[in-house]
């Protein structure tokens, strides 16, 4: 996806990309090669027109009256086809001066004049404007130049800011070009008599390029986002400055990430002159150089985390939730001045423990209605209690069950009385479900269940399993599955504890030995299994992030403010930071996008992929971090102090890149779903 998310932007990013593939700017960059005095005019001229690089300029004086944010995607649409001409540097110049021109911008202190060489206007750092020298870089689509008399003189933060934040959004216009071109070529190139894009290899290397442009586009987003609202009163500029550092330790690595992947996937070819990907390659380079170090950065989060600084994304709901949020207010006063015990019961009542979930559970609630409810509790410090698996026993239930089932057992679910566990991996069946062997035979009155399960966290105490059983053996795999609702306590089930690796016994195997399953407890028809496996609820629960890091995130951050880390620690700690920023911002962007009226989009799909490196490796920091305590601690767990505590958390987040699908078969999903590679 790109940055923009509102149907205008988006309708903006289409309708730019059109246009500037229509000027030929590779062409006119192939042409200028060697010649440092190129400018581009033809193509320069095009842009001013259309007024490309002052939309954010009030119309007052002469731009666009547009905001940072659509300036933002602008600039992405245009990188994707290498619009040559000093675009970046004439958008960062109109920002900073508030009206058009074709700027030169000096951004650090003796450093280089960012589309120098083509300007007509410059804007130094202590300088007069004046004494400027264009160089021939890698980059064959812009030209730059070097300050004759530079002058060291404190940097001007808002220039670093603007210019940090139109740069990261050509930086995600490079890695959505690169990913694409990758992608496609994959899709019809064939080596040993298949199409590459079908050999895992490619698919992890293209998937892993999907996480790290959806990585670029959010944070660049967000860079944008954030000075769109300082402009509007909504944000002060501490929020804008720490967007702006996530996005300095994400967008320019990963463009670069990207663009070497994308040589990669195309080989030979894509190391050929007369292939576009090197001057893909070349950009992303460049606005690396150009922005200076994604450590420096990090040690930026780093020092604003420890102060109390977390991103803190507004949402505008435009109105939308003025008619609701009155009611919403009252609900949550009166649930809140409930004594905790009654609380449950409150919510579930009021249809709040689950708004989304149809009516009489839920409130069939809309996008809206969901971030109000959720505002509003928070407000009033309710908090929900987990449903655990019965979040995804009981949707499937109250989509494809009869009305006897939800009867039985959504209420009491909701409550809190029915404890559930899930009954589907097998010691041969983990991420591929489909082969699972746990048999079903038909007897009178129902059927009987004999086979194995694993991995079953609390089996021990629960009331009731959601049960996958084969109940045909002569159709295809996927077809021959049925969805069981188990009673856990019946004739039969065996449930032995397994002993993780963090010394506790969170999972069980459970052992069904020729156990009754009546047929009121057969969910939809025998052999719809697979399909309701893969079950949600058509209106799906949509949340904001919320605006503190996850678990090991914020623990280093402690640490980082009561220890005396090293440089390196702190840049560290910084990069784990921004990656947990990241994490949460591909969930703000789904949320904003359901605000829309739209399905979520690619950044959904890998949130989970995302998400899981950054617990593991923040999560392995806050150990490191310790030095060599570790090698004396006696016991781990969270009563065993902080370290054993930070042990455990490490220990324990080894299964998140297993469990609900392993990181690889993910990857295979997002490859073959998302970006269509054959299987």
């Amino acid at each position: 996806m790109s940055l923009g998310i509102t149907d205008e932007q988006v309708e903006l990013a289409d309708s730019l990309r059109k246009w500037a593939s229509s000027l030929g700017s590779i062409e006119a960059a192939r042409a200028a090669e060697g010649d440092p005095a190129a400018d581009f005019a033809a193509i320069w001229s095009a842009a001013d027109e259309m007024g490309i690089a002052a939309i954010a300029v009030p119309e007052a004086d002469g731009g666009g009256g547009g905001t940072v944010l659509d300036q933002a995607v602008a600039l992405e649409a245009c990188a994707h086809e290498l619009v040559p001409g000093g675009l970046l540097g004439a958008a960062i110049g109109a920002l900073l001066e508030s009206a058009p021109g074709r700027y030169g911008v000096q951004v650090h202190p003796g450093g280089v004049v960012w589309d120098g060489g083509a300007a007509t206007e410059l804007l130094l750092l202590g300088g007069d404007g004046s004494g400027v020298v264009a160089e021939i870089g890698i980059d064959l689509t812009t030209r730059h130049a070097r300050a004759t008399t530079p002058r060291e003189v404190p940097v001007e933060r808002r220039r670093r800011l603007v210019a940090v934040t139109l740069a990261a959004a050509e930086a995600a216009g490079v890695a959505r070009w690169c990913l694409e071109t990758a992608v496609d070529y994959a899709k019809v190139r064939e080596q040993f008599g298949q199409k590459i894009g079908s050999f895992q290899a490619i698919k992890h290397l293209c998937a892993q390029m999907l996480e790290t442009a959806e990585s670029v586009t959010a944070a660049a987003w967000d860079a944008a986002a954030a000075a769109t609202a300082l402009e509007e009163g909504t944000e002060d500029e501490t929020q804008w400055a720490f967007a702006v550092d996530v996005a300095q330790a994400t967008c320019f690595d990963g463009a670069v990430e990207v663009a070497k992947a994308c040589v990669q996937v195309l080989g030979g070819i894509g190391f050929t002159h007369e292939h576009d990907a090197h001057l893909y390659l070349r950009r992303a380079l460049t606005l690396r150089a150009l922005v200076g170090s994604s450590d420096s950065a990090a040690e930026r989060i780093t020092a604003a985390a420890v102060a109390g600084v977390r991103r803190q994304v507004a949402v505008d709901l435009e109105g939308r939730d003025d008619a609701v949020r009155p009611d919403a207010r009252a609900a949550a006063e009166r649930i809140s001045a409930l004594a905790p015990d009654e609380q449950r019961a409150a919510l579930v009542e009021a249809g709040y423990l689950t708004p989304h979930w149809p009516t009489p559970y839920g409130l069939g609630a809309d996008p809206t209605l969901q971030i109000v409810i959720d505002q509003e509790l928070g407000r009033a410090g309710v908090v929900r209690p987990d449903l655990v698996i019965a979040g995804w026993a009981v949707p499937t239930i109250l989509s494809h069950g009869t009305d006897a089932q939800r009867e039985r057992f959504v209420r009491p679910s909701l409550l809190g009385e029915l404890t559930w566990c899930q009954l589907f991996s097998e010691p041969g069946s983990g991420s591929d479900l489909a082969s699972l062997r746990t048999k079903a035979t038909r007897v009178e009155g129902g059927w009987s269940l004999t086979g194995q399960k694993v991995w079953t966290s609390v089996a021990e105490r629960a009331d009731w399993g959601i049960c996958l059983a084969r109940t045909d053996a002569d159709v295809p795999q996927h077809k021959g599955i049925t969805y069981f609702l188990v009673d856990m306590r019946s004739r039969g089930i065996e449930v032995r504890p397994l002993r993780e690796i963090t010394g506790e016994a969170l999972f069980n195997e459970v052992f069904l030995d020729d156990v009754f399953v009546p047929d009121e407890c057969v969910v939809a028809e025998p052999g719809d299994g697979w399909k309701l496996a893969r079950t949600t609820l058509a209106n799906e629960r949509v949340a904001m992030a919320s605006a503190r890091l996850t678990k090991s995130v914020e623990r280093a951050v402690d640490l980082a403010a009561s220890r005396d880390l090293s440089a390196v620690e702190r840049v560290q700690v910084g990069h784990q930071v921004a990656l947990a920023t990241v994490c949460a911002l591909l969930g703000v962007r789904t949320t904003l996008r359901a605000l829309g009226g739209h399905g979520p989009g690619a950044e959904s799909s890998v949130a989970k992929l995302i998400g899981v490196r950054s617990r593991q490796d923040s999560s392995e920091l806050v150990v490191r971090l310790q030095g060599d305590d570790l090698a004396l601690l006696g016991a781990i767990g969270k009563e065993s102090g902080e370290l054993g505590a930070d042990v455990w958390e490490q220990l324990n987040t080894r299964c998140l890149s297993i469990a609900g699908g392993t990181t690889q078969i993910l990857r295979n999903v997002a490859a073959e779903r998302i970006l269509g590679l054959p299987r």
